[in-house]
């Protein structure tokens, strides 16, 4: 799924995705899933402070969640929330998120946000 992703980002041009994508799969080469994720969020977070590329709170909330880190991971719904993040909408359904909806600080989320609970 990584090479069909890394090819597609190529395909289109995107220069911080394609980054991002290629992070994703060094990760995954050098120690599976949570390394790729580690890569993915460093990516992120340098394409964010260097404003290289619009990077969505939101989806750099999903690879926090993805990764366990709930406290990152609510610091961008936080952020998310506050810049009116047009993903937002997928906060209820997104299984990235399973791992969050028991804390107090998702339900409190969801109720700010207008979500039926």
């Amino acid at each position: 799924m990584i090479q069909e992703f890394k090819t597609g980002t190529q395909l289109e041009g995107d220069q911080a995705d394609t980054e991002f994508a290629a992070a994703l799969d060094a990760g995954f080469h050098a120690g599976g899933w949570p390394e790729a994720l580690r890569h993915a969020i460093a990516v992120r977070l340098v394409q964010q402070k260097n404003k290289t590329a619009y990077v969505s709170p939101f989806q750099v909330a999903q690879l926090y969640a993805d990764a366990g880190d709930k406290d990152d991971a609510f610091d961008y719904l936080k952020r998310a929330y506050q810049e009116h993040d047009v993903y937002l909408y997928e906060l209820p359904t997104d299984f990235q998120f399973d791992s969050l909806r028991s804390d107090p600080r998702y339900t409190e989320l969801i109720h700010k946000i207008g979500f039926p609970q």
